[in-house]
């Protein structure tokens, strides 16, 4: 995905209106180290996202621009741990890394319906919120993240909530976004079932990765295991 492409979208006309990149997520075991080498590289803080109540996981911004922002997400230390594995395999990381990507849509559970009907399951859409530290509270449906083969975004639906790139969050734009697959074939059948265009470059045969380009305030940084300065 090079700046300004739109993000994903979808030409599929049973699936409602055009998906687009919603966000990007970075997971990691330890949130405030993650947070300070981010800093350190990019030369901007990600904001305080807010809280997963029963999730035991927390959350950090960035904008990426074009409606879409990057999530870096980890423990939560004011959260009892919770009664089973965090999301994204965050209890099993050993460093930060590129998890995977939503795409937001309306109507999600006809989204849903038309990918059953093209021979994949994303899995049932759940209700989500988190409180922001103001207080406030987001909800929304997703379905769940890690379906699949590997590298088919999840699906966000996010209803009447204000999206949290609505508000002032410091913008790293996308640059590029790559991904690799031992089997690319199977990877773009399940883009395709979902009625999603890969908004990046096309899918590399590999082990299974993502990587996105951040224009840091330094230059630009590479996120995929780990962040880099490119």
């Amino acid at each position: 995905m090079t700046r300004g492409s739109g993000g994903a979208q979808t030409g599929s006309p049973e699936a409602g209106s055009p998906a687009v990149l919603d966000h990007l997520v970075y997971a990691t075991p330890d949130l405030d180290r993650t947070l300070a080498e981010i800093a350190a590289l990019t030369g901007v803080r990600p904001v305080p996202g807010g809280s997963h109540p029963g999730r035991g996981t927390g959350n950090h911004l960035l904008g990426l621009g074009g409606g879409a922002y990057f999530e870096i997400i980890g423990p939560d230390p004011e959260q009892p741990a919770p009664d089973g594995p965090r999301w994204f395999g965050i209890d099993a990381l050993t460093g930060p890394r590129l998890v995977t990507w939503a795409v937001r849509v309306t109507g999600i559970a006809a989204r849903v319906a038309a990918a059953r009907a093209h021979g994949y399951d994303p899995g049932t859409p759940a209700a989500m919120s988190r409180r922001t530290p103001d207080g406030g509270r987001l909800a929304w449906q997703l379905t769940p993240p890690g379906t699949g083969a590997g590298l088919a975004p999840f699906l966000l639906d996010w209803g009447e909530t204000p999206h949290p790139s609505d508000g002032a969050l410091p913008v790293l734009p996308l640059v590029a976004l790559t991904a690799s697959h031992p089997d690319p074939g199977a990877a773009r059948a399940e883009l395709a079932a979902l009625g999603v265009r890969w908004p990046g470059e096309p899918v590399t045969a590999g082990p299974t990765g993502l990587t996105a380009v951040l224009e840091g305030r330094h230059g630009r940084v590479a996120f995929g295991r780990g962040a880099v300065a490119v």
